[in-house]
Parts: C-alpha cells; structure tokens; sequence
C-alpha cells in the first residue's frame, strides 16, 4: 500500500524528493502518514479535499481484499 501512495504523490508534486510516506501498522489497521513540502500540499489535498478523497477511495478499494482497515493521514 505504502508503494501506491507514494507513486501517487510523487506523480502529483514537484519536488519530487521531499515526499516521504510511512507506514504504521497495528492488529486491525494500518495508517499510512504522507508528509510532502509546504508548496506542494495543496496539490495533494486538491480542491475541497478532492485529490485526498480519491487517493483514500483507491488505498481503502485495494485493501478491501485484505481485511485491514487503511487509513491515510497527509500533514507534517
């Protein structure tokens, strides 16, 4: 999960090395933390949450098959 978003953001911004996506997994979840420069912040949340919501829809779609919940938190 961690590989998709991370190409996902990488393909969204800028600068393209300040993007960093860690994963936290616990027994029944996962969160998955996207920190990326200030610049381009705005990218990657989009208008109204729209870019975040879709990127959301496609992890939580792609983890239906395993039983986890993921979770995806963008800030610092």
């Amino acid at each position: 999960m961690k590989e998709i978003v991370e190409y996902i953001v990488k393909s969204l911004v800028i600068n393209k090395d300040e993007v960093r996506v860690s994963e936290t997994e616990e027994e029944t979840q996962t969160v998955i933390h996207v920190s990326v420069a200030a610049d381009d912040m705005g990218r990657v949340i989009g208008k109204a949450g729209n870019v975040a919501a879709s990127i959301r829809t496609i992890i939580k779609s792609i983890s239906s098959r395993t039983g986890k919940k993921v979770f995806v938190k963008f800030g610092e």
